[in-house]
């Protein structure tokens, strides 16, 4: 299929990937109906941030994935979904396995039956490189075992799963984008990248957990590219798709990075409040996507360097958004 012209829904459109991916679509000529969880304030998150030229040209629902009538109603009318709403935050997941579940898993079940009952042409699914858990090769591939080592990564393995079922068992046509660690403009502190940056310009050291994990990080208009090129591509179906940059650095390297970029000097420290428990954390994430290029032609355009100077300059004019001293689980 092709999103130009295509009625098309972006669930958690008010999200980091989400708010993004619904500008691309606009651009590629999509008649786009945003979906963000409901607020009483009726704050659409990031879509706040889009470009000036983009506002006004999406439709905005409001309501949670965790409501069939209400998914229902958001898929009437639809061509293709993207379904990228989700809790994503792992130390949350600790805390709040089942917010998780009811949400990651019960939302996704909501989503699938919705597409299945009202014939949806097309449905991306969005899962994550955190399904892998610890590499136990590298570069990963899409046939890597799934390992749930958080509340988090457990709950979208069985959203995946559930993707997956709905392709064997009813023929419904789904792909799955697995992405990679992905950051940008937008990105919340929650995320390492942006605690870096906002921490190196208004905090006396930079405070992370771990720094030897391994990432694989993919910027996001690299990302969003990804989920229209799978979208795209009818050979995808019923496939899980690796998005990722094929490159990995340290946390630690990265931190240093981003430091060196911002032309700033600043001591590094492993704060324990933020490390993750020995066994639920993922040591190593590198992406092999050989299959999503083969697929879909898909391949990344920005370098690591360029991406942190895009995100540099978001954060830094927009540093009140975030709490550089506040751990953001």
């Amino acid at each position: 299929m092709r999103v130009q012209g295509a009625k098309v829904l972006v669930t958690g459109a008010g999200g980091f990937i989400g708010s993004h991916l619904v500008e691309l679509l606009v651009r590629r000529g999509a008649k786009v109906r945003a979906m963000v969880h409901y607020d009483a304030r009726a704050d659409q998150s990031n879509l706040e941030l889009v470009s000036p030229e983009v506002r006004g040209a999406f439709e905005v629902v409001s309501g949670n994935v965790e409501d069939p009538y209400f998914v229902a109603s958001a898929v009437k009318g639809q061509e293709a979904v993207f379904h990228l709403a989700a809790l994503i935050a792992i130390p949350y997941s600790y805390l709040a396995p089942a917010s998780f579940v009811a949400t990651n898993v019960q939302g996704t079940l909501n989503v699938l039956e919705a597409c299945r009952t009202q014939g949806v042409s097309r449905l991306v699914h969005t899962s994550t490189s955190e399904t892998y858990g610890t590499a136990l090769y590298t570069p990963i591939d899409e046939q890597h075992p799934l390992q749930g080592q958080s509340p988090y990564s457990a709950s979208k393995i069985g959203a995946d799963k559930l993707a997956e079922s709905y392709h064997l068992s009813f023929g419904l046509p789904v792909a799955t984008v697995r992405p990679f660690n992905t950051y940008g403009p937008r990105q919340s502190a929650r995320a390492v990248i942006p605690t870096i940056i906002a921490q190196a310009l208004a905090s006396p050291a930079i405070r992370l957990g771990s720094l030897t994990p391994v990432r694989d990080l993919n910027y996001v208009l690299d990302t969003v590219a990804g989920f229209v090129a799978v979208a795209e591509s009818d050979a995808a179906v019923g496939q899980v798709v690796n998005v990722g940059s094929g490159s990995a650095v340290t946390i630690g390297e990265l931190a240093a990075l981003i430091l060196r970029i911002m032309g700033i000097e600043k001591e590094i420290v492993v704060d324990q409040a933020r490390v993750r428990p020995e066994k639920s954390e993922v040591m190593a994430l590198l992406a092999d996507r050989r299959k999503a290029e083969a697929l879909t032609g898909w391949t990344p355009r920005y370098t690591l360097e360029q991406g942190l100077r895009e995100t540099v300059e978001f954060v830094r004019a927009h540093l009140d958004r975030f709490k550089p001293d506040v751990y953001n689980r």
